[in-house]
């Protein structure tokens, strides 16, 4: 098992073209832990607005009477991807993992299965 730290680190330094990653709480939009981003890219506002992107996807889930939990939710820029993945692992309700790609260096199938493997180990 992981610890928040741990595991913001390994996303870093092992998901090819990772230039940010964060551990946040989207019931208070906060962020727990952050590693990466740049002066020109907070990620500790980045993580407060994805916030809203999922609380959106939740009601409109809820709306449409789907069932299925969220996994996780891609979003493409014309120079980045940002992947948020919802905690499911002991502790992580409420949370999910945010990690920002350069998308000129990234391979997504791959940041998405190494990001589930990451989750599945933290311990919150």
């Amino acid at each position: 098992m992981a610890n928040t730290e741990t595991a913001l680190k390994e996303a870093l330094t092992t998901i090819e073209g990772a230039t940010g990653v964060a551990l946040v709480d989207y019931t208070s939009g906060m962020a727990l832990g952050t590693m990466g981003g740049s002066k020109s890219f907070d990620l500790n506002v980045a993580a407060a607005g994805n916030t809203d992107v999922i609380r959106a996807k939740m009601r409109t889930m809820e709306m449409l009477g789907l069932k299925g939990g969220i996994e996780d939710v891609l979003i493409t820029l014309s120079d980045q991807y940002h992947m948020i993945r919802l905690l499911k692992s002991r502790g992580g309700n409420g949370l999910f993992l945010y990690l920002v790609l350069d998308s000129s260096r990234a391979n997504l199938a791959m940041a998405r299965h190494q990001l589930k493997r990451i989750e599945e180990q933290l311990e919150v």
